[in-house]
């Protein structure tokens, strides 16, 4: 019997431990899930990426933090504390017992389908300070949530922008927020809510901006915020954020054609919010297995695509789009390669109209090509702004570029220390059906070197 030592059939290492149930955030639809199932007998894992580390809060990942956390935010024992003071429900779940992981992030989903038919179950890849590891369920509850729909203006790189469902963790879940007067973006039911929380916590809120003609939140919220004596500014944009080496400290606005500055710390991006599904995203369509519940269950919904008109109409070509690459509105638009490399005549010629003569405007070929969504932060901050823009510059409707695992910011020295099976290694080159591209180390300078499927590449490793 002839074996191809390149199949992959059976070299997959199996998860290292195995659940009735993985649930993937520690929240409260998250909590009620692990302590009903495990009242119902289930094996329950339930992991929860906070507290999150203040490198990862650096680079607003998972959330739009904006550099407004104090210095309790780099004191782990003291955050693990305020999560199970913010969720007295964590001891409950404890008793019922549950497994639980705090700061353990899911970086990746792993399921057999077109793409994959050799994995032993559906795996889920985890990752905590030491350490990265896969493990398997027999059900899947994603309950991570909601992140803000953030848009780019002329200053937004400054500390002390951030986003409200930021601002809501650093407040209530982490006690750890450094705000003192805040501008808030947006006038739904959540730019409303946040205004009040802020005023509740004794915050100064300088007023609630909405570029619309009218306040976008139910009136019922809207004649609170007017009692607690916070100004509501309608058809008014952001020209920029000014302020120092501490970040924001006024913002610059326009309404009817005049300039109005207003002292802030920090604006607060309250335009709307999307699901946090990247971790499906990047595994592709959800199965009988999983289930998704809480906020992350809702239809997203916002203002972004008026906003970004109405910032885009006023801000220059050069604003940056795309913090972590530093790519602009222009060399977004131009197609343009990051601005660290050369850009050639034909090059520099290439445009989002020149692009489109090959088909619909493509998001994640625009993705690497002008690597616009593929810096730490992987594209949280900018991938809606980066829609908005493509859909208003080429007249077509254009979806946010996708995810691809890890979904969260991995160092590879864990990922370099996983134990790989012996079976794994052998033949790695070739798995992709290019055996004649490389040629592996052990059979250089052997009889087997230039041997059909064994080695005969036109370049050495």
């Amino acid at each position: 019997m002839t074996v191809d030592i390149h199949d992959l059939t059976g070299k997959f290492a199996p998860p290292e431990t195995r659940y009735d149930i993985v649930i993937v955030g520690a929240g409260a639809a998250g909590t009620a899930a692990a302590i009903a199932a495990a009242h119902g007998g289930l094996g329950v894992l339930l992991v929860d990426e906070n507290p999150v580390p203040p490198g990862m809060m650096g680079t607003d990942v998972p959330l739009y933090y904006g550099g407004r956390m104090t210095a309790a935010a780099a004191n782990p024992g003291r955050m693990v504390e305020a999560i199970f003071a913010a969720n007295p429900q964590l001891e409950v779940a404890f008793d019922a017992g549950v497994e639980v992981l705090l700061g353990t992030c899911a970086w990746g989903l792993y399921r057999n389908g077109p793409a994959m038919k050799t994995l032993p179950e559906p795996m889920l890849g985890l990752a905590d300070a030491t350490r990265a590891w896969m493990v398997g369920y027999g059900a899947l509850i994603v309950a991570t949530g909601a992140r803000d729909v953030v848009l780019g203006f002329p200053g937004w790189d400054r500390p002390g922008v951030m986003g409200a469902q930021a601002f809501h963790a650093l407040l209530t879940r982490y006690a750890a927020l450094a705000t003192r007067r805040m501008l808030i973006f947006g006038s739904d039911s959540l730019a409303l809510e946040t205004a009040l929380l802020a005023h509740r916590h004794g915050i100064d809120v300088a007023g609630i901006v909405e570029v619309a003609d009218a306040v976008r939140g139910p009136s019922g919220l809207l004649a609170h915020v007017t009692t607690a004596g916070i100004a509501v500014l309608t058809g008014t944009v952001i020209v920029r954020a000014d302020g120092g080496i501490d970040g924001v400290e006024r913002a610059v606005l326009r309404r009817d054609g005049v300039d109005i500055t207003i002292d802030c710390d920090t604006i607060c991006l309250a335009i709307g919010t999307e699901p946090a599904t990247e971790l499906l995203d990047a595994s592709g369509p959800v199965d009988a297995t999983i289930r998704l519940v809480g906020d992350c269950a809702l239809p997203g919904g916002s203002a972004a695509a008026g906003w970004s008109r109405a910032i885009a109409a006023i801000a220059p070509p050069e604003t940056i789009v795309c913090q972590c690459e530093d790519v602009t509105r222009a060399d977004l638009i131009g197609v343009q390669p990051p601005r660290y490399l050369d850009r050639s005549v034909a090059i520099a010629a290439r445009s989002l109209a020149t692009l489109g003569h090959d088909g619909p405007v493509d998001p994640d070929q625009i993705k690497r090509l002008t690597r616009a969504g593929m810096g730490a932060c992987q594209g949280r901050r900018c991938r809606t702004q980066v829609a908005c823009l493509l859909a208003d510059a080429s007249g077509t409707a254009v979806a946010p570029a996708t995810y691809r695992a890890p979904v969260r910011p991995i160092p590879l020295k864990l990922l370099a220390d996983w134990d790989e099976p012996a079976a794994m290694a052998t033949g790695w080159d070739v798995w992709f059906g290019i055996p004649t591209q490389w040629t592996p180390y052990d059979t250089i300078g052997t009889a087997d070197e230039h041997a059909p499927g064994l080695g005969g590449g036109n370049m050495h490793v």
